[in-house]
């Protein structure tokens, strides 16, 4: 009998993120995201560090309450405190809105960790697009 040894998990596994293309036009949604938890202190991070650059400093995010559970009003992700906020609105279901000062807004679509690459491609294609 031979068993097949798996490959360790990477340490950093690879942020699932698509980015809408930027244009001169603002769309509702800026993209989607498909966090591997809804552990949003373990989540958070990575999604802000494969953000570009150009969005600069990310200060508040709001989530939705309802699909993620309780978070505390602060969190320091790279030294920096971002503010974290959830909404129970019903025209935001399934999104994560990210804000940077002097920058801007970015809305993004979040995938729920438990759905299925075959399902979560097409969704993550759609926001990107800004078909959603």
């Amino acid at each position: 009998m031979t068993t097949a040894l798996q490959p360790p998990p990477p340490s950093h596994p690879l942020l699932r993120l698509r980015l809408a293309p930027h244009g001169s036009m603002p769309q509702p949604i800026d993209g989607a995201w498909w966090p591997r938890s809804y552990d949003l202190l373990a989540e958070l991070p990575r999604l802000l560090a494969g953000l570009p650059r150009a969005w600069g400093h990310i200060t508040s995010v709001t989530v939705d309450g309802a699909a993620w559970p309780a978070v505390p009003g602060r969190m320091l992700v790279f030294n920096q405190v971002v503010r974290l906020r959830r909404t129970v609105a019903a025209s935001a279901p399934h999104t994560i809105v990210l804000l940077a000062p002097g920058r801007g807004r970015w809305d993004l679509v979040v995938v729920p960790p438990d759905t299925t690459e075959e399902a979560a491609k097409p969704l993550m294609a759609a926001a990107a697009s800004g078909h959603v």
